[in-house]
């Protein structure tokens, strides 16, 4: 393979790369990495039941090795690539090095390789947010085939038309900022969706979910929201002030969200909910996410109260009335802190949007598009204002739509090869069952583990084991 025309093989850093744009691209898609890893994983594996802790990490892990190797073969170019279809890329590997070390599109200042491990993390996390939806009860064989089929057949769809230079609501002037449409809107759907045909928990599980350890339910959460500074800050794709603005908007925001939710949840329960507050750190950081740095810090604030009461109301109140909602077992319910704050994400997006900050990032020469409806009032041009309400909201119905139907089509395609639900007895014993693990030995020295092939590997049966001396002290054996 011959490397790029515009490379000199004595200078690793040709005359088009900015050495700060791309270091400061590969710091940010590696905190959204760790959003899912550790991040994500941590959370998932201590929110649930003690029974499921190891299933329901293993979900996540599972996910972002899978995502990265379906990614480089041939889910960046079917989102980032050449035209194919009207609403999809050209398949094609991304692995050749005259690709990588190009400059990567819209003249941004780094090299493919870093725009394609950039754009895998956001691919990955998406992929883990569908599971907090089916956790508890899918069948991980299952899961295994769903991952790379939903990246392949939804996700690059979404991406491709909103994100891509190419994509027909990118032309139109689609304001998704870093992913409240591709990634939270998409997830909170077709996790939803996969979660009416995966089927609900045990009955028991339904009836109690304890999560296994708070503590380090709120080390994940920690992770994922210092880890969006990554997820909101890189998007300008250079080290810009606006990825300035969008992070500091992105922790103001989600501190309001949390802030709310926390203060609903004192009115009407009576108590403060540690749970519930991460519920509000997640919306405020989900209804930000497309509007990150292209609206004023008071909008944030605003946003962040929205965020905060309106998923609160769908959660804790609509969803015990709605037949539709009452169907279908969403264990982190998904569906509200994705979907629902995704879509209000996108909504308010279209009314705060400040033209001159949308003039930054997306470099545009004049106001054709991204006029938010506040400032075309403001500016007496209503049109401008409401033609982007409009396109805000055509890019819901969209996503909304793809989601339902492609979701659909792949969970009735896997449950041909393999049952998409456990059956009832691996439900009553979880992680045992499944992966013969379990998170925690509380007593024996972890004796739970000796059926593990893996136990002898790590020198488990080396370690002397600790016996009572008479009078109660202990001594090794």
């Amino acid at each position: 393979m011959s490397l790029p025309d515009n490379l000199n093989t004595n200078d690793a850093s040709p005359a088009w790369m900015n050495k700060a744009d791309n270091a400061w691209q590969l710091t940010a898609a590696t905190l959204v990495g760790m959003q899912s890893v550790p991040g994500l994983v941590i959370l998932y594996g201590s929110i649930v039941k003690k029974k499921w802790a190891v299933n329901s990490a293993f979900m996540a892990l599972y996910a972002f090795a899978c995502v990265l190797v379906c990614w480089v073969g041939w889910g960046y170019r079917m989102s980032f690539g050449e035209k194919g279809i009207h609403f999809l890329g050209m398949p094609n590997v991304a692995l050749d090095q005259k690709f990588l070390l190009a400059q990567t599109f819209n003249g941004y200042k780094f090299p493919n390789a870093t725009m394609v491990y950039f754009q895998f993390v956001f691919a990955a996390i998406t992929l883990i947010l569908i599971a907090g939806a089916l956790l508890g009860r899918m069948n991980f064989h299952a899961w295994m085939l769903f991952v790379p089929l939903w990246l392949t057949f939804s996700y690059t769809i979404t991406a491709y038309s909103i994100w891509s230079p190419n994509g027909w609501l990118s032309q139109k002037g689609i304001i998704d900022y870093s992913g409240g449409y591709v990634i939270h809107l998409s997830s909170g759907v077709a996790g939803f969706t996969a979660a009416y045909w995966v089927g609900p928990r045990a009955t028991k599980d339904r009836e109690r979910f304890p999560p296994n350890n708070i503590l380090l339910m709120l080390a994940g959460a920690g992770l994922l929201w210092m880890g969006w500074t990554g997820f909101n800050g890189g998007d300008p794709y250079s080290v810009s002030t606006d990825a300035s603005l969008a992070v500091l908007n992105t922790h103001v925001c989600t501190a309001t969200s949390l802030l709310t939710w926390l203060l609903l949840d004192i009115l009407f329960f009576g108590k403060p909910s540690v749970i519930g507050a991460t519920q509000g750190m997640i919306t405020g950081l989900v209804c930000i996410t497309p509007a990150a740095g292209v609206v004023q810090g008071w909008a944030a604030i605003l946003m962040g109260i929205m965020s905060g009461s309106i998923p609160w109301y769908t959660m804790m109140v609509l969803h015990k009335k709605m037949w539709l909602l009452k169907q279908v077992d969403d264990t982190m319910a998904v569906f509200h802190t994705h979907a629902v704050a995704g879509s209000l994400g996108g909504i308010l997006t279209g009314f705060f949007a400040e033209p001159k900050l949308n003039r930054l990032f997306y470099l545009v020469p004049n106001w054709e598009h991204y006029v938010g409806l506040a400032y075309g009032l403001q500016m007496g041009q209503p049109g401008k204002g409401f033609k982007q309400m409009g396109i805000q909201i055509m890019g819901i119905l969209y996503v909304i739509v793809i989601n339902v139907i492609m979701t659909s089509l792949i969970c009735l395609l896997v449950r041909v090869i393999v049952p998409l639900r456990l059956p009832e007895d691996e439900l009553q014993t979880g992680d045992d069952a499944i992966h013969g693990e379990e998170a925690y030995a509380l007593w024996g020295d972890g004796e739970k583990f000796e059926s593990s092939k893996y136990t002898s590997v790590h020198g488990i049966d080396d370690f002397p084991s600790v016996v009572p001396k008479a009078g109660g002290e202990l001594q090794m054996a």
